[in-house]
């Protein structure tokens, strides 16, 4: 089924570390990550992490979900005009921070097939992103998803390549 023709090809290239790093032994067992430990585990997602900190979202996406995560990488956030990241993650901010990235997050595992599906989904701070799909490509909220399927243990990482905005 090709739903990223391009895309996947690139993804399974760039993310196949992500999908061994996805699971860690206990115990002698292999128990997968949650999509929060498949994030600090990967150094382009360490100002998400940070903002999850911050926003105190780190037990509740850790928790048993199952969550879609639309994850903005480092360079996702450096799009963002100067300054902006560093007022986001003070305190006093908290509020503000935590609704843009529960605009990032949909209840339930949305794997790719299903996301090329939908024309919205509504996410966690209750607003809804908009999903477009052409050419191969697909968009939530004009960010473009650069890999999909990140598979955890409470749900699904899309990496996007921008962070987007509530409405």
């Amino acid at each position: 089924m090709k739903l990223f023709p391009i895309l996947g090809t690139c993804a399974a290239l760039v993310f196949a570390p992500l999908a061994i790093a996805g699971h860690h032994e206990e115990g002698g067992a292999m128990k997968q990550q949650t999509v929060v430990d498949i994030a600090v585990g990967n150094p382009d997602f360490s100002t998400l992490v940070a903002a999850l900190k911050a926003a105190g979202l780190v037990d509740t996406l850790s928790g048993a979900g199952p969550f879609t995560v639309f994850a903005p990488t480092n360079a996702a956030f450096e799009k963002l005009p100067a300054g902006t990241v560093e007022t986001l993650l003070k305190p006093e901010n908290k509020d503000q921070l935590t609704a843009i990235l529960t605009y990032h997050v949909v209840s339930g595992k949305v794997l790719a097939a299903d996301v090329v599906k939908l024309s919205s989904a509504k996410t966690v701070q209750g607003g809804e992103v908009t999903i477009k799909v052409d050419g191969g490509k697909v968009m939530v909220d004009g960010a473009n998803v650069t890999a999909t399927d990140i598979a955890g243990s409470n749900g699904v990482i899309h990496v996007i390549d921008s962070v987007i905005m509530p409405k």
